[in-house]
């Protein structure tokens, strides 16, 4: 199961993420995130995964395919409170903290961007 907080502060959306980001719950992170940011012109986005337990192929592709938009709309993405060693390493070694940015915190991403 896959739960999502949303917060929008600063021009910055922040995704809030618990559960499970996988093959069969990525639809829920389409239907509430990628309309979310479509519909609103929305250019930055915060992945907060403190309270992810797992991820997997399909999910860390939905992350880049957030990224792609993002940087299409001259913005970026961020992943930030990685609390989960297995995610951590399972997002390094497929690459994906090479385009999304990480940051320790919701708050280092707000003070990092200026909108």
């Amino acid at each position: 199961m896959l739960e999502i907080g949303l917060e929008f502060r600063k021009g910055i959306l922040f995704v809030r993420l618990s559960g499970e980001l996988s093959k069969h719950t990525t639809h829920i992170l389409q239907s509430e995130v990628t309309e979310m940011i479509l519909q609103n012109g929305i250019q930055n986005v915060v992945f907060n995964m403190e309270q992810l337990k797992s991820i997997d192929m399909k999910g860390m592709s939905s992350l880049l395919y957030h990224y792609e938009i993002c940087k299409n709309r001259k913005g970026n993405c961020y992943i930030c409170n990685i609390s989960n060693e297995w995610i951590y390493l399972k997002l390094k070694k497929n690459r994906i903290l090479n385009y999304i940015h990480e940051m320790d915190s919701e708050l280092t991403v707000l003070q990092a961007v200026t909108v």
